[in-house]
């Protein structure tokens, strides 16, 4: 064994001693909990027509203009309940198939965040992150749990458009850009109505995303300065709130960024950003008015 890995030899020794129920069993597990992209090559491996599908798909290029348009046409066709029968620009047809429509837009999106030219791709990814996080409490589709029916996992799907950004646009736009996502997009119990399934299994916390994508000291004191100011931004829209709406909100809000904040308080305590650390742990977004 090698870093970990068997050989092949050693492997093929092991899968000889499974019986066909077995090897099935083992297959089955690894396609039902992995990735999307786990399950793909699985079908690849498993069935020469998925194999010849895929290949053709990755030989044409997303066109990521037209996908960040397609994608903002299709959350607003939900937003209006088009997608519940209330709109005769969702076919019927639509209506029952609204979740492979979703995860082919966010299969489209992540292929084209693998290019240079993001942007629009990232806009379109954005746009599916947010609708997700609408239908948690919100029914634009007919389904008890969206988010499980259409095997989105939100913090795979940020993971993947930050990286790109990080990558193409370097550390300055990604604080810019993602900062005020995650502070919108943080939830401690994760983004499905129930709690329970397939995504559950496949998620993490955008605290957890974001904490690797921070290599030292400094980009963690640069992404909190940041971060202040979107608090700063998120402060002055919530003044125009009722103060029972206000309480709910800041409480849900301490809740999910609480992982979040003892990350800051762990780095940031003893350093050069002690100043920006006090302001964000006493931030009026963060605290009820008096």
């Amino acid at each position: 064994m090698v870093n970990g890995r068997l050989s092949r030899d050693d492997f093929y020794a092991v899968l000889g001693q499974l019986d066909e129920a077995d090897l099935k069993k083992a297959l089955w597990t690894l396609y039902w909990r992995g990735s999307a992209d786990f399950r793909d090559r699985i079908m690849a491996a498993i069935d020469p027509a998925v194999a010849a599908a895929q290949a053709s798909k990755k030989a044409t290029p997303v066109d990521a203009v037209r996908l960040e348009s397609e994608v903002k046409e299709f959350a607003a066709l939900a937003r209006e309940g088009a997608y519940l029968g209330r709109d005769r620009r969702v076919s019927p047809k639509e209506r029952t198939r609204w979740r492979f429509i979703f995860r082919s837009h966010a299969t489209a999106a992540t292929q084209a965040l693998a290019g240079h030219d993001i942007i629009p791709a990232a806009s379109a990814m954005a746009t599916l992150i947010d609708l997700a996080g609408e239908m948690r409490a919100r029914d634009y589709f007919r389904s008890e749990d969206p988010i499980e029916a259409a095997r989105f996992v939100v913090s795979e799907a940020a993971a993947v458009m930050w990286s790109a950004i990080r990558r193409e646009q370097g550390h300055d736009a990604f604080c810019e850009q993602v900062a005020p996502q995650f502070l919108r997009w943080e939830s401690c119990w994760g983004w499905t109505r129930r709690g329970e399934g397939w995504v559950v299994e496949q998620e993490t916390s955008l605290t957890q995303v974001i904490a690797g994508m921070l290599p030292i000291p400094d980009a963690w004191g640069q992404f909190a300065e940041v971060y202040l100011r979107a608090l700063d931004a998120e402060a002055g829209r919530s003044r125009s709130s009722s103060r029972r709406t206000e309480g709910m909100s800041l409480r849900a809000r301490r809740e999910n960024l609480a992982e979040w904040h003892a990350m800051l308080q762990e780095r940031l305590a003893d350093g050069e950003y002690h100043d920006t650390l006090d302001r964000i742990m006493n931030h009026p977004a963060l605290k009820s008015r008096k």
